[in-house]
């Protein structure tokens, strides 16, 4: 509850989906006020500085069309057993956040266009509402703009790209195509991408190719709406194709070669042995066989000779954390979790055998999996 408190206000929850009010939606919320204030007050001059706050009663009606939209994509996930932690209404409008759950092309596509769709009902419900009952004045000012503004999320979110609900067919007719979500992910942020840039040059550059001069409020509107997808897009692509690199990370593969001696053997014996196979990093192992520590091999230089025999290789040796080994088959999702449970950042690795066979170092993991350069990955 506290970190919710902190994410936004609670708003309690909604068929057993917490929901939670963002503190960025303000920011939306005072432009929203900013913007359409003063269009309210010349359309109804009488309401004074009543109008800002039929700005706000719209920005609040926009809020619950987008609670909807979420509520739909929570609602159908449930039909496929996909848990959902809650539902956040933000800045950007809102999202819905699941648990870990397993997805095919056909159920992603459903749950993602059940928000949009959701929407276009609303918008038509509104509108054959309209056509029984004429509000007027304020009433149906508020109505009329609830009804259009269902419709364009509606359209909006269905543009085949992602971060986009449309960027989810994208995705899962690559993913149909070639078996591979995160395929179909990449395609459809590179989607994304495109589609943020057509908007900016469809608000921006068109008008000006055209001769006229567009509106400071709808290049503003339009540069943050074309940031947020190329944003959102750029970061689908990079987690997808983390995820591609994953099958390719493995101990075995990213391991430095080492060897396991006992605690207590003498620095003397590990020089002997560096000295034989160069480049080797050495683990001390305790009685049970289970590593303990890395010789540090510059403190290992620096003992003098004439007293290599009698000081312990423990004495020049940093200690593994407790736990702090890993096996030589562990890869992909598997090491990254395996990983995540253990203290520091160096792991002795293992054969099946419970022989030491190498020294993991977490810098290289995570340069794997980022596809970052790394001087210790081959």
């Amino acid at each position: 509850m506290e970190a919710a408190r902190q994410d936004g206000i609670p708003l309690g929850r909604i068929l057993g989906i917490p929901v939670v009010l963002a503190w960025s939606w303000f920011i939306i919320a005072a432009f929203v006020v900013i913007v359409f204030g003063p269009q309210v007050a010349d359309l109804y001059p009488t309401l004074g500085p009543g109008a800002y706050g039929v700005a706000f009663a719209y920005a609040v009606l926009l809020a619950a069309s987008v609670l909807i939209h979420e509520l739909a994509h929570a609602l159908s996930a449930r039909r496929f057993g996909w848990p959902t932690t809650r539902i956040v209404l933000n800045l950007w409008g809102g999202h819905t956040q699941f648990e870990n759950f397993a997805a095919s092309p056909g159920r992603s596509l459903i749950v993602a266009l059940a928000g949009p769709a959701a929407n276009l009902v609303l918008a038509l419900l509104g509108w054959g509402a309209l056509q029984l009952v004429e509000p007027t004045g304020v009433a149906n000012l508020l109505a009329n703009i609830l009804i259009w503004a269902n419709f364009l999320v509606a359209a909006f979110n269905v543009l085949p790209g992602l971060p986009l609900d449309g960027g989810r067919i994208v995705e899962s007719a690559v993913w149909r195509a070639t078996g591979s979500q995160e395929k179909g992910t990449v395609a459809a942020g590179w989607s994304g991408r495109i589609i943020a840039v057509g908007i900016v040059a469809a608000v921006v550059l068109v008008p000006l190719v055209a001769g006229s001069q567009p509106g400071v409020v709808t290049v503003l509107v339009a540069v943050v709406m074309g940031g947020f997808l190329w944003i959102g897009a750029s970061s689908a692509i990079s987690n997808a194709r983390m995820r591609l690199r994953l099958p390719a990370v493995s101990a075995g593969r990213l391991q430095h070669p080492a060897v396991g001696v006992l605690a207590g053997t003498s620095v003397h014996q590990v020089k002997r042995l560096i000295a034989d196979r160069p480049g080797i990093d050495v683990v001390l192992t305790g009685p049970n066989g289970l590593p303990e520590a890395v010789v540090d091999q510059g403190a290992l230089a620096a003992v003098p000779d004439s007293q290599a025999d009698r000081t312990p290789a423990n004495a020049v040796a940093r200690a593994l954390a407790p736990g702090a080994y890993v096996p030589e088959f562990a890869e992909g999702q598997e090491l990254v979790q395996y990983l995540a449970r253990l203290a520091g950042s160096e792991y002795a690795v293992m054969d099946r055998q419970g022989t030491v066979t190498g020294l993991l170092h977490q810098s290289v993991v995570v340069a794997a999996i980022t596809g970052r350069r790394h001087p210790g990955i081959n």
